[in-house]
């Protein structure tokens, strides 16, 4: 008899894709497919950091339910927490489970009534991931949860306060990928550079750990907030096996905005820290929101400047989204769409060439783990965190390259391996 399909459709961020791997690893009496269109059972990894968020989920399960009715749909991730209660009530839904039931996806699958599974928020998982399907690339959890209070984010109601991974996990997890291939691994969680808080440790203690297992090439941090850049962080900026990119999450450089988005940063300390990574020799990137409510021209000409003075070269910028149930979503001084969506525009375009600049003067010596390609057309990220399309007539599909000569185009590089 065949086993029952199921196909998982991840939405958000880095560590939702783990959570996705988790879940994979945890079958038994299913079989993974890649087409949803043949999936007995389709697991949706939910987003909520927005309602816009909510909506593309929801918009998602709607359209499964017109493509293929029969499969059941069973909500995970953080929209379990703040939407499957509504979800299910409505009949949207099969089954709703929480963070903390993920590990035991192969039982779940088997219950034949409907369910509202939502467990707790203080797990922490055990499962050690020995594949990451379809990726070159490993994201490695290190820890769950976070304990700032940030204006706009419900993530802390929806993952909980910030615990650690236990660090012999983590560090049988990379070395059980590293034995099978893994070279890259980018830590990721919801507030990274908490981790160890509360075991007596640090993300720098782990780093070092990590960096002296067999076959550890590259590692990548997820975000770090600048006030978790510890002196024994920034002592190991120039060891060879730290990706030379980083993503520091500044959210604004008004400090009005910041005091108004209950952030604890600032821009005069944002601003050394960066020019001291920049001097080290790294890529600097950041999260920003544009139109948070109370930026008005003042903030955001203040802001833009300041910008313009930062050595950034990568952005992740976001236009602010009400999100129901912050502190932020009953803020006065909204900033319209007509007013925002400029600023988003000047924000990327100003980055965008920062990141030009730093790209042609950054054109040998590049290390690329190279993703799969067709044709002879390869593409893969550098230590700088920049996409370069590669030509050759080998297949380097999930190797690791150096290029000496690139070709520098206005939104990415070019280079060939002959």
């Amino acid at each position: 008899m065949s086993k029952k399909k199921v196909y998982f459709k991840t939405f958000g961020c880095r560590t939702n894709q783990f959570d996705t791997q988790v879940m994979i690893s945890k079958l038994e009496s299913f079989e993974l497919t890649q087409d949803e269109k043949e999936a007995d059972t389709i697991i949706v990894n939910s987003c909520t950091v927005t309602n816009g968020a909510d909506s593309s989920v929801r918009g998602y399960i709607n359209a499964v339910h017109r493509k293929n009715p029969k499969a059941k749909v069973i909500l995970a991730g953080c929209g379990s927490h703040s939407k499957g209660e509504s979800l299910f009530a409505n009949d949207k839904v099969f089954g709703v489970m929480g963070h903390s039931e993920k590990e035991k996806i192969d039982s779940i699958l088997q219950k034949e009534d409907r369910f509202y599974q939502i467990g707790d928020l203080e797990h922490i998982d055990s499962t050690i991931v020995e594949q990451f399907v379809g990726k070159s690339r490993a994201f490695i959890k290190i820890q769950e949860g976070c304990d700032f209070e940030c204006s706009y984010c419900i993530i802390p109601s929806v993952r909980g306060q910030a615990r650690s991974q236990r660090e012999e996990t983590v560090l049988a997890q990379i070395s059980k990928l590293a034995n099978n291939g893994f070279g890259e691994f980018i830590l990721t969680g919801t507030n990274v550079g908490s981790y160890g808080k509360d075991q007596n440790s640090s993300i720098a203690e782990l780093l070092k750990k990590i960096s002296q297992i067999r076959g550890v090439r590259r590692i990548r941090i997820g975000s770090l907030e600048p006030v978790q850049m510890s002196d024994a962080f920034r002592e190991l900026l120039h060891e060879p096996w730290m990706a030379r990119h980083l993503h520091v999450a500044l959210q604004h450089t008004s400090d009005n905005m910041l005091k108004v988005m209950n952030r604890r940063n600032s821009y005069k300390s944002d601003k050394k820290l960066l020019e001291e990574l920049c001097d080290a020799g790294y890529a600097i990137g950041t999260d920003f929101i544009v139109g948070h409510p109370g930026e008005d021209e003042s903030s955001w000409q203040e802001a833009i400047k300041r910008v313009e003075k930062l050595p950034l070269t990568h952005i992740h910028a976001f236009t602010y989204s009400k999100r129901d149930g912050t502190s932020s979503a009953s803020m006065k001084d909204i900033v319209r769409g007509d007013i925002a969506k400029p600023r988003h525009k000047e924000l990327t375009a100003l980055i965008a060439e920062k990141n030009y600049r730093f790209r042609k003067e950054h054109t040998k010596g590049l290390e690329v783990l190279v993703e799969k390609g067709i044709d002879g057309e390869y593409s893969g990220l550098d230590q700088y965190f920049n996409r370069i399309k590669i030509s050759s007539n080998e297949d380097i599909s999930s190797n690791w390259v150096t290029l000496d000569d690139v070709n520098v185009g206005e939104k990415t590089n070019r280079g060939t391996y002959l």
